[in-house]
């Protein structure tokens, strides 16, 4: 059973990161576009270039993309994680220690879960995989191979 589990773990991850990558970028999408009811429940926008709440939304709506689509999977992850964690330690923490307490859920759970990607990557069917298979080809001569002359 464990064998089969393994095995199946990079498709798992690439869900998992799938999942997590949408539903970042539908967070951004919303305070930036006012999709999805806008930021305040009534197409409502971010205003844009304020700190934090516009800058916050761009890096949702990047990072997200990138996460979803995995290209850029551990860099993405970063930058968005530490968003979450400003998020969470600038606006919800102060409210209350706990996130149950302070409406933190969304902003911890987003934080230990890209967290999380920054060490695994993108999994299976992201695009760093499949650029990166591509450039390993072999017979594939890359730019410092090349003959000078032919």
């Amino acid at each position: 059973m464990t064998a089969r589990l393994n095995g199946a773990q990079p498709y798992a991850l690439a869900l998992f990161r799938i999942v997590i990558g949408l539903l970042f970028a539908c967070h951004g999408a919303v305070a930036l576009f006012g999709v999805l009811g806008g930021a305040d429940g009534q197409g409502g926008t971010a205003t844009t270039g304020a700190w934090p709440n516009w800058y916050a939304a761009v890096i949702e709506l990047v990072g997200g993309t990138l996460v979803l689509l995995g290209l850029g999977t551990r860099v993405a992850a970063f930058v968005s994680s530490g968003a979450m964690a400003y998020a969470y330690f600038k606006v919800h923490q102060p409210e209350a220690l706990w996130p149950i307490q302070n409406d933190g859920e969304g902003a911890a759970m987003y934080c230990w879960a890209m967290f999380l990607l920054i060490f695994t990557g993108s999994g299976a069917f992201g695009l760093d995989r499949l650029l990166r298979r591509r450039a390993d080809e072999p017979g594939r001569r890359t730019a410092d191979q090349a003959p000078v002359a032919v």
